[in-house]
């Protein structure tokens, strides 16, 4: 083989591995899959942003969720001190009005106590006129006024003997009839569940 063969030769074999598609390839496909160094630090950028936009969502998310809690707490809590409020000065309004009625009602106890006792000692003789039996009616008519106000009479006569309600005037010896009630001296009378007047009373006792 001559030397100019040889060089031949070789500068052949130089052409085909420069050539060859084994080694070029790769090169072509990976230059062409590469992002550009400008898109991939924009990319970064953005994906930072969005994150970022998240977290301060998420955040603002939760003060407001613990904000409305605080509100709704705040308005439950004047919601019930308005119903109490309310409820309070509907007891006091209505103990006042009973307090001012009760100190009319006292008034006028001793007016009814007069026609009690004008009607249990009429004589005969006027208990037939006209004229008292407009006076009957003029009592029944104050003693209706005051039961429609909660005024009731308090029962004493025959009953046992209760401080709470009556008032032991005079004791007296009557057999049987130990702690109760044996007479009536002056009636008694309560305001709804309140006594205004204890009945005074006489007392039984066993000798």
């Amino acid at each position: 083989m001559t030397a100019d063969q040889n060089t031949f030769d070789t500068m052949n074999q130089h052409a085909q591995d420069s050539g060859s598609p084994d080694t070029q390839q790769p090169v072509v496909e990976a230059d062409a899959q590469a992002e550009p160094n400008g898109q991939s630090a924009e990319r970064t950028v953005l994906e930072g942003e969005a994150s970022s936009v998240d977290a301060e969502l998420h955040l603002r998310l939760v003060q407001a969720e613990r904000q409305a809690a605080e509100y709704k707490d705040q308005w439950l809590r004047a919601t019930a001190d308005f119903k109490n409020y309310k409820r309070r000065t509907e007891i006091e309004r209505a103990e006042l009005i009973r307090s001012a009625s009760a100190g009319l009602i006292l008034k006028l106890l001793p007016v009814l106590d007069d026609f009690d006792r004008a009607i249990a000692n009429i004589p005969p003789e006027v208990a037939e006129t006209s004229w008292w039996g407009g006076t009957q009616l003029i009592a029944h008519k104050l003693r209706t006024i005051l039961e429609s106000e909660g005024v009731a009479a308090i029962a004493a006569l025959g009953e046992d003997f209760d401080p709470n309600v009556h008032e032991a005037v005079l004791y007296e010896e009557a057999e049987g009839q130990d702690g109760k009630v044996v007479a009536e001296l002056q009636k008694g009378y309560k305001l709804y569940d309140r006594v205004l007047r204890p009945t005074m009373v006489k007392v039984g006792k066993d000798s």
